[in-house]
């Protein structure tokens, strides 16, 4: 059956639930507005967000049913009255932080949330840097202020952010520790890390084992008693910064209480034992102020066309393939980034 010209494809949250909730299905363009443009999508990203919005709660999600994806890539294909060529043109390669709509063949949106993207650097690779690397950017550069040479602790150091963060990190000319399970330790070597053991023991036996002076900060994204670990592997007067909660998940569910008890511990427990704990969320501050979020993305995209950025890729599946993406997200074990690409078709 030939498709309509004034539709186009998209993946559908429908309910909550496992993978097979999310739905190709066919929608109409809509007629730009002032001040849109319409992007047919390069390339979308994958990442634990969009299982907490299929199963649990976030609080940047639309109502369902909606259309997921928090981050895309692609080209400009209309304006709309009162976008001129000094803004955005038309064929022009732009990214966005969406928070939802990026599974999709197109994406409107007002023409300031898009960012364009220099020559020379590949759709997957640009697309990993919107939201993992400017996570770690900002965790690591407006959060901790991290100075060179400072040493410097990342949980969760196979995953997305935690990846990036060890790459940003040498990039500044930090000392980084990597925590994470064996099998990831030569991935962690690889970054310019040191490894340490994030799945056998409290991180910061493990850390102080080979750091017995402690970090001057440390970045968490598990939440929950990783906090606290994180906080005992910080030296006096150091910085945790915590971006998030992944630790905290079961069957795709935030535990409330281990949240709680982690976020407790981040500020008040911090504070006791002479550390500064704080919380750093991207799309908090971008929906506060996305001025930080656009001086950013284009340094790191300027990192990356220059070659000192390699982001690591640990899937790349076509364009509207999010039940595969749900499968390895909930599997989990991977290294790097999934992303989605057009050119692999849908």
């Amino acid at each position: 059956m030939m498709r309509r010209m004034n539709t186009y494809r998209a993946v559908m949250l429908t309910k909550k639930g496992g993978p097979e909730v999310l739905e190709v299905v066919e929608l109409p363009l809509v007629e730009l507005g002032p001040g849109e443009v319409r992007v047919a999508v390069r390339a979308t990203g994958a990442g634990g967000t969009d299982v907490t919005m299929r199963r649990g709660t976030y609080p940047y999600a639309p109502p369902i049913p909606f259309v997921p994806g928090y981050e895309v890539v692609g080209d400009v294909e209309a304006v709309g009255v009162g976008v001129g060529v000094t803004d955005l043109r038309v064929g022009q390669r732009v990214a966005a932080l969406l928070v939802h709509g990026g599974y999709a063949e197109k994406v409107v949106r007002r023409a300031e949330e898009f960012v364009p993207v220099p020559d020379g650097v590949g759709d997957a690779e640009a697309v990993a840097l919107i939201l993992n690397y400017v996570t770690a950017y900002q965790a690591i550069h407006r959060e901790a202020k991290v100075q060179t040479g400072q040493r410097v602790l990342v949980t969760g150091a196979n995953g997305g952010v935690g990846s990036a963060a060890l790459e940003l990190l040498r990039e500044a000319g930090a000392t980084a520790y990597g925590a994470a399970s064996a099998k990831h330790h030569d991935m962690v070597r690889a970054l310019g890390a040191t490894p340490v053991e994030g799945r056998g023991g409290p991180v910061d036996l493990a850390l102080h084992a080979v750091c017995p002076e402690g970090v001057d900060a440390a970045l968490d994204g598990l939440g929950g008693d990783s906090i606290t670990q994180c906080i005992r592997a910080t030296r006096k007067g150091g910085v945790v910064v915590a971006y998030g909660f992944s630790g905290t998940m079961k069957d795709g569910k935030t535990d409330n209480l281990a949240v709680g008890l982690g976020m407790a511990s981040l500020f008040a427990g911090a504070f006791l034992r002479g550390r500064r704990g704080t919380f750093y969320g991207i799309t908090a501050l971008y929906r506060k102020d996305p001025k930080p979020f656009r001086e950013d993305l284009p340094r790191l995209f300027a990192l990356l066309a220059a070659g000192r950025l390699k982001p690591l890729i640990a899937e790349r599946l076509p364009l509207l393939a999010a039940r595969d993406a749900a499968v390895t997200l909930e599997r989990g074990g991977f290294q790097g980034k999934i992303v989605h690409l057009a050119s692999l078709g849908g």
